[in-house]
């Protein structure tokens, strides 16, 4: 069993706080994780169950004054009228860890979250496996760039990095090995998730397009979002592939991360970049695995942009400050794959290469960059397939990806 690194900001949580929530994708391991923390003495109670969802739907408030202790509630979204429930068992006993509650959909999007619990919740989100968890590792690599050291990374073998990329996270895949029998898996979770999940979420009136619309997202994963061109392909008009899409962030399945921008820098791009949360899911979507990904570095660069996408996004879920994580990309052609911002506005650039070698250009538009913020960027850094830490500057380093979860 993976040792998860939630686990003890979750413990920490329901010392002080009376309803802590976890969400992340279905296969993720939350029920897992929830068990974990609340042991033998919490009452756990999945709303997958036919008899506690009917009981929870026809009684919310009745579901809820009967439980006492710890009460883990798997699968909120599929009930919510329970977070008033809730919110009026937690107002009358204040004591902290009362609720663990999880979802495969965002809790923080549903209103009811929003309004009923403010002050009284802390919610973690549970992605798949990180290399780190993997590994059973707990990388520094977050907050070592912030201070503005430079994590070593060993040199992987010859196409591990592409093994690693294509396997994604999800438990359940990684069990399975590499070939049909994980491809299969995704295809399989795919489905699940749109036949049982979606409606719980959202009405759809396309619904039955969302395995046609995850797959060409999948060929456009680490691109600026185009929803009109997406719509053409499948239909669609804007507004209905930007609802679906949306639905399929609630779901952890992708995200769209935001533009960086600066008063100083003026014409910077505004258009959104989607990204897989699982490198796995979107190979499988594409059609391609470790043996096709090795060779072909075409296919590579896309797929490994958002490999180390969803690592920062693990690793920002667990970090003890937060950060944002964006894009730049600027009219005159200049592209940084992520400026990553912490509470304190400073900043470290992450490019990423699929090849074993960098070239001084790859560091042009953080140059730029650095001349509009000066001491504000932290680092620049390239993420490449190579064995050497290199040095190109004062603050720009080319950095072995394996760097991400290296101790």
């Amino acid at each position: 069993m993976y040792k998860r690194l939630l686990e003890d900001p979750i413990r920490a949580a329901l010392k002080d706080t009376r309803v802590v929530a976890l969400a992340g994708p279905r296969q993720s391991g939350k029920s897992t994780l929830a068990r974990m923390i609340g042991g033998a003495g919490a009452t756990y109670l999945s709303l997958d169950e036919d008899v506690a969802y009917r009981a929870a739907r026809d009684d919310p408030t009745g579901f809820i004054r009967r439980t006492s202790g710890l009460t883990i509630i798997d699968e909120i979204q599929r009930v919510p009228e329970l977070i008033l429930a809730i919110k009026l068992v937690v107002d009358e006993d204040p004591r902290p860890g009362r609720f663990l509650i999880t979802g495969s959909a965002d809790i923080r999007t549903l209103p009811t979250i929003q309004d009923s619990l403010a002050g009284r919740i802390e919610v973690f989100e549970l992605l798949p496996l990180s290399q780190d968890e993997v590994a059973g590792n707990r990388s520094t690599f977050l907050a070592s760039v912030f201070d503005g050291r430079i994590p070593a990374g060993p040199a992987l073998p010859p196409n591990e990095l592409a093994g690693r990329v294509a396997a994604g996270g999800f438990p359940e895949a990684l069990l399975r090995g590499s070939g049909a029998r994980r491809r299969n898996w995704f295809r399989a979770y795919i489905d699940a998730l749109i036949e049982q999940d979606v409606a719980d979420i959202a009405s759809l009136d396309r619904r039955r397009d969302m395995p046609r619309l995850v797959a060409l997202l999948a060929q456009h994963c680490s691109e600026q979002v185009n929803l009109t061109q997406l719509g053409a392909s499948l239909g669609m008009d804007r507004k209905t592939v930007d609802r679906h899409v949306t639905v399929l962030e609630q779901m952890f399945l992708v995200r769209r991360v935001q533009p960086w921008f600066t008063n100083e820098l003026k014409r910077l791009a505004k258009a959104p970049k989607l990204h897989f949360l699982d490198s796995g899911l979107a190979a499988a979507m594409r059609r391609i695995d470790p043996e096709t990904l090795g060779p072909d570095r075409i296919s590579l660069g896309p797929i490994i942009e958002t490999f180390v996408f969803s690592e920062l996004s693990k690793q920002a879920s667990w970090s003890d400050d937060p950060v944002s994580i964006h894009h730049y990309r600027d009219h005159d052609g200049g592209e940084i794959d992520f400026v990553i911002e912490d509470w304190q506005r400073r900043l470290v650039a992450i490019e990423v290469k699929s090849g074993a070698t960098v070239r001084p250009e790859a560091f042009a538009a953080m140059r730029k960059l650095s001349g509009a913020v000066g001491s504000k960027l932290v680092l620049g850094i390239v993420l490449y397939d190579g064995r050497q830490t290199l040095q190109y500057a004062d603050n720009l380093w080319a950095v072995p990806i394996s760097a991400l979860w290296s101790r």
